[in-house]
C-alpha cells in the first residue's frame, strides 16, 4: 500500500497536480490539505474517473479542508473538532480494513512565537496539546494507525535550513517542539519518514513563495508528516518526499510525502 500525503493548498486550482501526482507516483491513498472548498463543490467525480472513488472529504470554504482519496474500500470514521473549532482540520477512514488513517492540517501559528499577543500561536499551541490527548487515546484503542499531513512543524535541526536562524520563527521555536515531541510520544508515533532518511540528513518538505529561486536557495523546512503506531514497523517498506513537485507549474509551497508498506 502506497500513502501519499500533500498540503495541495487548494484542489481545485491544483486538479491537473494532482492528477499528475496519481499518474506518476500510483498511491492507493491519497491525503489532502488545505483543500479549500465545501464539500460540494470538491471535484469527486473528476477523481473518481482517474482511479479513485473512494474518498472522505470535510471541507470548508477558502480554508484548511481535508480529504482522503483511495482506490481501496474505505470506511469514513468522520472528523475530530481539536479546540472547541469545526474548522475542518482532521478527518479519518479505516483502509481496506487494515489501518486506521488520520489525516491531519495542524494551524500553522501566524508570525509573532507569542501566545500572549497572537491568537494563532496560541491556537496552534492548544492544537498540539490536544493531539497529544488523542494519540494516547488512539494507542489505548490498540488498532493499527497512521497519522499523516501538514504537521506546521519542522522538529529536529536538520528539518530546517538553518537551526540557528530559525529558533524565533515559527514552525520551529522550542515550544513547538516540545509540545510536537509530546505528541508524538503520547501516541507512540514512528516517524516513518525519519526511520528510512537519516535524522542527520537534511530533509524538507516546503519551501516559501517568497523564495525567488526555492531550489538553489534551498531554504526549506520539513513540516508534512507521516506517523505510525509501532504495530506497522514491520510492514515499512520506505519513504521518500517528492521535491521536484515543488517545480511543477503553479505548485503548492508544500509537496508530496511517500510512505510504502507491505504484508
Amino acid at each position: 500500500m502506497r500513502i501519499v500525503t500533500w498540503n495541495i493548498n487548494s484542489v481545485r486550482l491544483r486538479l491537473a497536480s494532482l492528477e499528475r501526482l496519481f499518474a506518476e507516483a500510483a498511491p492507493d491513498v491519497v491525503c489532502l490539505q488545505e483543500t479549500k472548498t465545501v464539500d460540494d463543490s470538491f471535484p469527486r467525480g473528476r477523481i473518481a474517473e482517474l482511479g479513485y472513488p473512494h474518498m472522505a472529504i470535510r471541507g470548508m470554504k477558502g480554508y484548511n479542508g481535508v480529504a482522503i482519496l483511495s482506490r481501496l474500500p474505505i470506511e469514513p470514521l468522520g472528523g475530530r473538532n481539536f479546540c472547541g473549532r469545526d474548522d475542518s482540520r482532521h478527518i479519518a477512514a479505516r483502509i481496506d480494513g487494515r489501518l486506521d488513517l488520520h489525516c491531519l492540517y495542524v494551524p500553522a501559528g501566524g508570525d509573532e512565537p507569542d501566545p500572549e499577543v497572537n491568537e494563532k500561536f496560541a491556537h496552534k499551541l492548544g492544537f498540539l496539546d490536544e493531539m497529544a490527548e488523542w494519540g494516547g487515546e488512539l494507542r489505548r484503542g490498540g488498532r493499527p494507525a497512521m497519522a499523516v499531513g501538514d504537521f506546521n512543524v519542522a522538529p529536529l535541526e536538520t528539518d530546517v535550513w538553518s537551526h540557528k536562524q530559525l529558533l524565533r520563527i515559527v514552525s520551529h521555536t522550542p515550544i513547538e517542539v516540545e509540545k510536537f515531541t509530546r505528541a508524538q510520544t503520547a501516541g507512540g508515533w514512528v516517524d516513518t519518514t525519519r526511520h528510512f532518511i537519516p535524522p542527520a540528513e537534511k530533509l524538507y518538505s516546503w519551501w516559501s513563495y517568497r523564495s525567488r529561486d526555492w531550489d538553489e536557495a534551498d531554504r526549506g523546512r520539513r513540516l508534512d508528516h507521516v506517523w505510525a503506531t509501532p504495530d506497522l514497523v514491520p510492514a515499512l517498506l520506505g519513504a521518500s518526499i517528492l521535491r521536484p513537485v515543488r517545480g511543477w507549474e503553479q505548485p503548492s509551497d508544500h509537496v508530496p510525502v511517500i510512505v510504502d508498506l507491505g504484508g
